[in-house]
């Protein structure tokens, strides 16, 4: 049985954000919105929710989802390392549609899929989301809709796509926005671009170098690198 909360009244978000960090915690799926699209998620350290938030989707282990955070000390203790851009990156565009990719920390106790040893990281800027993420922790997220269908702007949209796989979809009213966020890939030397999304090439590089993928991937179609970077002086 799937319940709605309309999070656009203040009383309906306190009780939704409760329910939706109780569900997380009990391992179950949520939906709610992001500053990009309406996502799907679940708690990043239970390998059964993220195996059924892969099966609501349609989705195999090659696919894993990113993680999301609630904070920047949050997402430092996932990965390796920031890297020589990483930091820079996330005190321009973070919390904002930039996801990131690094090596993931070695010693962490979860099973997102096939990673090769990364990790996806974004930290969202939206109320909504940011108050269920500080509460309940780093969640695996992937867009609210079935692969290789387009995606939930809207929580009517996301619960007529997932039904109840998904026990509380949080309702923030519809998302401003249908583009996805921008992916750069930190595991390597030079920043590359995996996926052109919300934030243009040109004020990435004001930042730092950035490398473009000679094709870029559908949204649903990004698979983490092909293997992670030995670690330099640079990058480690």
């Amino acid at each position: 049985m799937s319940t709605r909360y309309d999070c656009t009244d203040p009383a309906g978000r306190e009780t939704g954000v409760a329910a939706a960090v109780e569900t997380i915690r009990g391992g179950g799926l949520v939906v709610m919105p992001t500053d990009t699209v309406y996502g799907i998620g679940a708690d990043a350290f239970t390998p059964r929710s993220v195996a059924m938030l892969l099966a609501a989707k349609g989705r195999g282990r090659n696919m894993p989802p990113p993680v999301l955070v609630g904070t920047v000390r949050a997402a430092s203790a996932l990965v390796e390392g920031l890297g020589a851009f990483g930091q820079d990156l996330i005190d321009e565009f973070w919390p904002g549609p930039l996801t990131l990719i690094f090596r993931a920390a070695p010693t962490l106790q979860w099973d997102l899929g096939d990673t090769k040893g990364t990790v996806a990281v974004r930290m969202p800027l939206h109320p909504v989301a940011l108050e269920v993420l500080k509460q309940a922790g780093p969640m695996a997220v992937s867009s609210a809709n079935l692969t290789g269908s387009p995606s939930a702007t809207t929580a009517a949209e996301a619960e007529s796509q997932l039904g109840a796989s998904v026990s509380v979809y949080l309702d923030g009213g519809p998302c401003h926005s249908d583009v996805p966020s921008t992916i750069l890939d930190l595991t390597g030397t030079i920043p590359k671009l995996l996926r052109a999304g919300a934030i243009p090439v040109d004020r990435l590089r004001k930042v730092s170098a950035v490398i473009e993928d000679p094709g870029y991937p559908e949204p649903e179609d990004v698979e983490p690198p092909a293997e992670p970077a030995e670690p330099t002086e640079d990058n480690g």
